[in-house]
C-alpha cells in the first residue's frame, strides 16, 4: 500500500508523500481502505488534488471504498520527513 501512496507527489514540491511524513496510518478491513494523513498547512489549496491523487494510486489494488481522513494532531512538521526528502529540499 505504501508503495503506491509513494507515487503520489506534492504538486509543488514534487516529493511523495511519503517521504513528506504526510501519512499517518494505513488501515486495511475486508474492502475498505482507510487512510490518516495530513498536509502540510491547514489551508493547503492543492488538498482536493492531492485527495483524487491518493485515491487513484490506490484504486488498483482492487475495488474498495477508499475513506482519507485529514488530521491535523499531531501538526505536520519538518521533523516528519525522510533524510532523503530532507536532501531534495536542502535541509540537511
Amino acid at each position: 500500500m505504501y508503495e503506491q501512496l509513494k507515487t503520489v507527489m506534492d504538486p509543488e514540491l514534487q516529493i511523495d508523500i511519503v517521504a513528506l511524513g504526510l501519512i499517518y496510518s494505513v488501515a486495511v478491513s475486508q474492502c475498505h481502505i482507510k487512510i490518516i494523513m495530513t498536509l502540510t498547512t491547514p489551508g493547503c489549496p492543492l488538498a482536493g488534488e492531492i485527495d483524487r491523487l491518493v485515491k487513484e494510486a490506490i484504486k488498483p489494488l482492487g475495488d474498495c471504498e477508499i475513506e482519507i481522513e485529514l488530521v491535523w494532531d499531531p501538526a505536520w512538521s519538518r521533523e516528519m520527513m525522510s533524510e532523503e526528502a530532507k536532501l531534495v529540499l536542502g535541509m540537511v
